[in-house]
């Protein structure tokens, strides 16, 4: 079995508002759930606008699977027209 976990920053040059915010980040946090079965959680910058961090964990039979997975996530994040990456940090435990 291995883990990986995932740390995403996120930047949103359009949100005005953390509502804004917030829209971004649910939006792009669901679609990795769905496409990955990810856990996902928001981690940092919750009271800045224009800014997310994203913590993401993923399980799997071995790092190959995991490897596959990530570049997945990778892909998700950067189709997401409204929020650029800032950081994607990647930890396999």
């Amino acid at each position: 079995m291995a883990v990986v976990v995932l740390t995403i920053e996120l930047h949103i040059p359009a949100a005005g508002s953390l509502k804004a915010k917030r829209h971004v980040v649910q939006s792009v946090a669901g679609r990795i759930r769905s496409r990955c079965a990810a856990a996902v959680a928001e981690t940092g910058h919750q009271d800045v606008w224009q800014r997310a961090a994203l913590e993401i964990a993923l399980v799997g039979s071995s790092r190959t699977v995991l490897a596959k997975q990530v570049e997945l996530v990778r892909k998700i994040v950067d189709d997401c027209g409204d929020a650029e990456v800032a950081s994607f940090t990647v930890d396999y435990l």
